[in-house]
């Protein structure tokens, strides 16, 4: 039975809370869990405590029976000192859409290119 620790929503419309649960990885999102481990308020300031309750003993049992967090889950721990989270990087993220395509295309025509260039090199060098 592969183990999550994940989010699960609650609140009201446009006012969510998040529990945070340990759940089967095939159920629904806000259905059935096996235990909850704390909660997440978004819509708190950060700097205030009660935006995050985490209790830490429940999550370190979890961890060590095999259940794997998240990425926001993961963002809490590392937060938390449990687990390392790893910095990401997507150079690409923020260029548009449009523009991210027509380099594609620019760097496929290029490749073609140089392909072609390469196979006309190679059926002139053994013709000398």
């Amino acid at each position: 039975m592969p183990l999550k620790i994940r989010l699960a929503r609650a609140g009201t419309k446009k006012r969510p809370v998040y529990h945070i649960v340990i759940a089967d990885s095939r159920s629904p999102r806000d259905g059935r869990f096996i235990e909850r481990l704390g909660y997440f308020n978004p819509l708190l300031p950060k700097d205030k405590t009660e935006r995050l309750k985490l209790d830490l003993e429940k999550v370190k049992a979890w961890l060590a029976k095999g259940a794997l967090p998240t990425d926001r889950v993961l963002r809490f721990l590392d937060e938390a000192g449990i687990m390392k989270r790893e910095k990401r990087n997507n150079p690409t993220r923020a260029i548009p859409r449009k523009e991210r395509k027509a380099r594609a295309e620019e760097a496929e025509k290029a490749a073609a290119a140089a392909k072609a260039a390469a196979a006309a090199k190679a059926a002139a060098a053994p013709a000398s």
